[in-house]
């Protein structure tokens, strides 16, 4: 489903898919460049204290997917950027950027205010359904719409990097941070 999704998704903007379930067979299948995709995956004695404090069964599971996840990068010639602890958040945040430069640079970017906010609002929405689409499982219980998450300012300002602590219910319209209308 995830590469179907992926393959249903328009060529502009440029689209970030992230999380364990978006597979190193992308790369192989010619979906996804290589120049445009990294796998960050920590090494199994950089994860291990990471997991202590769940319980022994998540810590396998976890494990397990780890290892899952580095065969497939391995089997499918996925870029891979190794976590092992050696680097800060800045320093892995950087090497993504510099992995991304040109990618980023080419674009397409949204070039005016109206073009921003449609891509902030698009996000938000997005945000905001997957809320609704856990709630829609059988197991779940609760009001989605009551649900309060971390959404993006829809300034539209190109400086702006403003989130937002709001229900679901509230993006209906579009979310300002305060003084930001």
């Amino acid at each position: 489903m995830v590469i179907d999704d992926v393959r249903d998704l328009p060529t502009a903007p440029l689209v970030l898919a992230e999380g364990s379930v978006v597979p190193a067979s992308l790369i192989s299948s010619g979906l996804a460049d290589e120049t445009r995709a990294i796998w960050l995956l920590p090494t199994a004695s950089f994860q291990r204290p990471q997991l202590a404090e769940l319980p022994p069964g998540a810590r396998r599971l976890y494990s397990l997917l780890r290892d899952v996840i580095e065969q497939e990068t391995r089997e499918h010639g996925a870029p891979v950027l190794t976590v092992d602890g050696t680097r800060g958040i800045e320093e892995l945040t950087d090497a993504v950027d510099e992995l991304f430069a040109t990618a980023i640079a080419e674009g397409p970017t949204a070039a005016t205010r109206d073009e921003r906010q449609a891509l902030l609002r698009g996000a938000n929405e997005a945000i905001a359904e997957q809320v609704r689409g856990y709630y829609r499982r059988p197991w779940a219980d609760g009001d989605p719409e009551s649900v309060i998450r971390s959404f993006l300012c829809e300034c539209g300002e190109s400086s702006c990097t403003a989130f937002v602590e709001v229900s679901v219910e509230r993006t209906a319209k579009p979310v300002y941070a305060p003084g930001h209308e």
